[in-house]
């Protein structure tokens, strides 16, 4: 049998339960700096904790920034995991939200040509947080049901496109403060209950798709709009991921289980990482469909059709 291992980043933001079942053994760490202070981001509240994470990202007195690991960093681990006998499949971050696949290919390069009886191979995922989080669970289950280095490689490119998220943001204050409305907008948006809701891009960004008015139907939508969009749901898994909105993710799970069949649903952190630029009050699933449409324009005619038949 062939000795791999698959080595995601830690934006994948796989819990410790999430890792545990899908038996993800090593990932490469990142960094955050926060007012100068560089913390090592891991897929654990080892070193900050959620609550004071967040609670930081919200104060507009913080300055809060996000780094890849470092090329030297990449290359040692990669170094380390050849020397024991293992080939690669190492998997990143969107390459159009980040470096870090970059980072990734150039320290891949460097330990082939100092193995070249190994393998190993760059993945780009065009995802991040918990689309790029399911990707790297089939790709393990992929690997325990005995499939090669080659066809987890050939699942991962040809399905990378399939993987779909939906759900809301509960709070407009950090989308404001990142440039993407005005304060104004922002203010107003909390004080209505306006609930942006999107999916995934080609590139792996979110696509706001419908503005919905309060949480309860913000839920109901994402519920519709991952029962119409899946696609052979009793075979897959679900993962929900939040940004210190735990109550609301247990919340759209028990919505879920009440509406669908699938393998599991699971619950996640959204951790430093991405955190950092996603911000405080996401809640999210993550699902196999059908590849997204150019400029999502199948996603926006669904989830209209669905926030429509909601407000009748």
């Amino acid at each position: 049998m062939e000795k791999f291992i698959i080595l995601p980043d830690v934006t994948c933001d796989l819990s410790p339960e999430m890792r545990a079942q899908f038996g993800l053994v090593d990932y490469v760490r990142g960094w955050v700096h926060i007012n100068d202070k560089p913390l090592q981001t891991t897929l654990d509240w080892e070193n900050i904790s959620r609550e004071e994470f967040y609670k930081t990202l919200a104060d507009k007195k913080s300055a809060v920034s996000s780094a890849a690991a470092s090329p030297e960093e990449y290359y040692q681990i990669f170094r380390r995991y050849m020397e024991e006998g293992y080939d690669i499949i190492s998997m990143s971050i969107s390459s159009k939200i980040s470096v870090t696949f970059n980072t990734a290919a150039a320290a891949a390069a460097r330990v082939a040509a100092e193995f070249p009886e190994r393998r190993i191979y760059a993945f780009d995922s065009l995802r991040m947080s918990g689309s790029f989080g399911l990707l790297v669970a089939y790709a393990l289950e992929l690997q325990k049901e005995g499939k090669s280095f080659d066809e987890v490689v050939a699942w991962l490119e040809e399905n990378k496109h399939r993987v779909h998220q939906m759900g809301p943001i509960d709070d407009l204050t950090f989308i404001a403060r990142r440039g993407k409305i005005s304060k104004g907008k922002a203010f107003m948006g909390n004080l209505v209950g306006v609930k942006p809701m999107g999916d995934s891009n080609t590139d792996g960004y979110v696509t706001v798709l419908a503005k919905v008015k309060g949480i309860k139907k913000a839920l109901e939508a994402t519920v519709a709009y991952l029962a119409r969009m899946a696609t052979d749901l009793e075979n897959q898994y679900i993962f929900i991921m939040h940004s210190d909105r735990e109550k609301y993710a247990h919340e759209l799970k028990a919505l879920l289980a009440e509406k669908i069949t699938c393998k599991g649903i699971l619950i996640g952190d959204v951790f430093s990482g991405c955190g950092t630029n996603i911000g405080p009050g996401m809640i999210s699933t993550y699902f196999l469909g059908a590849p997204i449409s150019e400029d999502c324009v199948t996603e926006k005619e669904m989830l209209t059709e669905i926030v429509a038949d909601l407000s009748k």
